[in-house]
């Protein structure tokens, strides 16, 4: 007999990698020489405050698929920390929550940079403001517990992280964008404030202080009257003479068959009960 057992289901950060990922790859295509008219695409995907103007509002997310393709670096922090950070909070969270937090923080941290910036010319890409949504929701959490990646030999109390992250942010806001000054290094502190913020937003007024341990509730509900019932599965009930053994013997056939295609952990209690039942008959004959 052959037991099942459930696929364990691949959880959103690593989704969310792959489709960063892939993006990258794409991004790298579309940029070679090879591929006449690519950057005119990767170009549309990017957030600028003139291609909102123009109704481009899909880049408001589709910017956090575009990555520096000249520094590699950019990539490996996004997709290192998204996989730390979601190892971390998907059994806390679970994976509908945090899928959420992260698009949300994206959305947040793009409405902030294109407010900022909107007198002022520039572009905007990259999942960072994503990644420090998360970042602020786990700090938020577990203030005190220390963090240590595989690329640096120390760790760090996230509390003292994110304070830090904000303070390098609220500096590189007041210096350069609001003076209309492109931050070094493409950095963009005004998105990321906002994706800190996000994420401080659903830790403090959406998320159930104090029971983050059980089971996340969904973060989204149908109504009541949009709700279908399930009705619980109908038990077959078994009701038959076992003293005749033609009719004995095709129900325990069955039975068999079950557990062959479903694993014993299938059978009703009146299943069970009749193999025994069986058994016992069987062996007095």
């Amino acid at each position: 007999m052959q037991d099942s057992y459930p696929r364990e289901r691949t959880n959103v950060h690593i989704w969310l990698i792959s489709v960063i990922g892939a993006a990258f790859v794409l991004e790298l295509v579309l940029l070679s020489p090879w591929w006449p008219g690519g950057q005119r695409l990767v170009s549309e995907m990017i957030l600028t405050t003139s291609g909102l103007r123009e109704g481009h509002v899909w880049a408001l997310l589709s910017h956090g698929l575009i990555h520096e393709n000249s520094n590699p670096f950019h990539i490996l922090f996004v997709v290192t920390f998204l996989y730390f950070l979601g190892r971390e909070l998907n059994p806390l969270l679970g994976g509908q929550r945090l899928l959420a937090v992260f698009l949300g923080a994206l959305l947040t941290g793009a409405a902030a940079w294109s407010a900022i910036h909107w007198v002022h010319p520039g572009a905007h890409f990259g999942a960072t403001a994503g990644i420090l949504g998360l970042l602020v929701v786990l700090a938020g959490l577990v203030p005190d517990q220390h963090l240590s990646f595989f690329l640096m030999p120390f760790s760090f109390r996230l509390r003292y992280l994110v304070w830090g992250l904000i303070a390098v942010d609220v500096f590189g806001l007041a210096l350069y964008e609001l003076l209309g000054s492109p931050a070094p290094f493409g950095y963009s502190p005004s998105a990321h404030l906002g994706g800190m913020l996000a994420g401080w937003v659903y830790w403090r007024f959406l998320h159930a202080r104090g029971g983050w341990d059980r089971a996340p509730a969904p973060l989204f509900r149908w109504p009541a009257w949009l709700r279908r019932r399930k009705s619980a599965p109908a038990v077959r009930s078994l009701r038959m003479n076992l003293s005749e053994r033609a009719g004995l013997k095709s129900e325990v056939d069955r039975i068999l068959d079950k557990i062959n295609s479903q694993g014993f952990g299938s059978l009703t209690a009146e299943e069970k009960r009749v193999l025994d039942e069986a058994k016992d008959l069987l062996s007095r004959h």
